[in-house]
């Protein structure tokens, strides 16, 4: 179809936060909170511990870090696409200045050589196990270097032994409350932006499937529009060949006028399907909510009777009206179906700062939980068999969807089912060519006749 779901394509890859990037934009803030950590450490250390360290050497590695991160942030984090092996170079880096640091303050003697398990508890979560491995392999190789190149040792040879074992054990103290803070810190905060990430690639990809689902049936519309013409137009010629050669009057010349008549009503429907030209004209357009209400309620049925309760009814409304009208129209019918007694269908129509919220009420006997998830499942229904397809909830709820809106479903047994929806007011420029032509339900209600001719859900 012309305008149908498939020439719409959403790239829901731009919606959702890539991987590698959530984790190098935590890396990133972690390794300038090291930079700060690393300063002040050097400032207590020389200042008021007195410890004569090797303030120039150690600034120098120092600026590096921070020099490395400032091309993290402004470099490397606009790559598209962030590759794993940028993480694991960014790890290298800090196991390499790291063992910088600990030459001039120590050795393996710095209680601060617990922070690279901080690097590799960082690995084990944002990279794969080769990676993690890789530098699990260079820390090691990092600490045995001392054995072999030797290191400079902490210049607190002058302090009385005792004092010696203090500074020590204070430092041993200070490592590790740095290092389980920085591992804790890290793995709750990732680990709940990536559930977060998660959870919106699992809704991105619902709402793939769902435009994948529109695309088949709008194959099937314009598959539908296409053999159901012939067949039509024969019914059409061989009706007037009848009404030609009845009389007027007869009875059954009356007959022959309601085929025509149903006849018509069926091109009209192919025209619609064929091509999808009238869903294109679609377009935005200011209606007012009253107005909306009415063109949803026109061609519904007598029975069961449709209450409608409207709060200003004069707000405007910019939409596409016609899909707006027949989705709500569904969810009417719907209602109607459902009401067995001679309660009314309750419809409420309530408008907000920046939505107008429809309620369609029915007092019908409720759906089971069970059921109630697998509302809006394409050839879902609840209804008799040949009583429909299961479309127009469907069809109805990817229309709002598309328009920014949502459909709620509620539903308790013996206390009837609520469809609650919400519109935005103004509908943004282009999402109006979003709607899939609700009218096509007929399409696919033919179509699947046509080739199962059994009765369908």
């Amino acid at each position: 179809m012309g305008c149908g779901v498939g020439s719409l394509p959403v790239n829901h890859s731009r919606l959702i936060p890539e991987r590698n990037l959530l984790n190098l934009s935590w890396l990133i803030k972690l390794r300038w909170g090291s930079v700060v950590g690393q300063l002040m450490t050097l400032v207590i250390v020389k200042i008021f511990i007195g410890i004569d360290i090797p303030v120039l050497e150690l600034s120098v590695l120092i600026g590096a870090v921070a020099l490395s991160n400032v091309y993290c942030q402004f470099v490397l984090a606009q790559k598209d696409p962030i590759e794993e092996w940028h993480l694991a170079m960014v790890m290298t880096l800090d196991t390499l200045l790291l063992t910088g640091l600990l030459y001039f303050t120590g050795g393996p003697f710095n209680p601060f050589w617990f922070l690279y398990l901080v690097n590799i508890a960082l690995a084990a979560v944002a990279l794969r196990a080769e990676w993690t491995w890789m530098l699990v392999g260079l820390a090691l190789f990092c600490i045995g270097l001392f054995l072999f190149i030797g290191y400079r040792p902490l210049p607190i040879a002058h302090y009385p032994f005792k004092t010696q074992a203090i500074i020590l054990q204070r430092g041993v103290w200070v490592a590790f409350g740095v290092a389980a803070t920085f591992i804790v810190h890290f793995l709750l905060r990732v680990t709940k932006v990536l559930a977060k990430r998660d959870e919106e690639l699992e809704l991105a990809q619902e709402v793939a499937r769902k435009q994948d689902r529109l695309a088949s049936l709008a194959t099937m519309a314009a598959g539908a529009a296409h053999e159901l013409a012939t067949p039509l137009g024969t019914i059409a010629v061989i009706a007037n060949e009848i009404e030609r050669t009845l009389e007027s009057k007869t009875p059954l010349a009356d007959d022959v006028g309601i085929i025509k008549t149903q006849v018509a009503r069926c091109r009209v429907i192919l025209d619609q399907m064929a091509g999808g030209t009238r869903s294109c004209d679609q377009s935005i357009e200011e209606i007012t909510v009253g107005d909306l209400i009415s063109e949803a309620m026109t061609g519904l049925r007598e029975r069961p009777i449709v209450n409608v309760t409207v709060e200003e009814s004069e707000k405007q409304l910019f939409i596409p009206p016609r899909g707006v009208a027949q989705a709500l129209r569904g969810f009417i019918t719907n209602a109607q179906d459902a009401t067995t007694d001679s309660s009314p269908v309750q419809i409420e129509v309530n408008s907000l700062e920046n939505d107008v919220v429809v309620k369609v009420i029915d007092s019908g006997r409720g759906m089971e939980k069970d059921v109630l998830k697998r509302v809006g499942e394409p050839f879902f229904s609840t209804k008799a068999p040949g009583s429909g397809m299961g479309l127009g909830v469907f069809l109805g709820i990817a229309v709002f969807e598309r328009l920014g809106g949502d459909v709620k479903v509620t539903s308790e047994i013996g206390q009837g089912t609520v469809v609650r929806v919400t519109l935005p007011h103004r509908v943004r420029p282009g999402d109006d060519q979003r709607v899939s032509d609700v009218s096509s339900n007929s399409a696919e209600y033919a179509k699947k006749a046509l080739k199962t001719h059994q009765p369908l859900l």
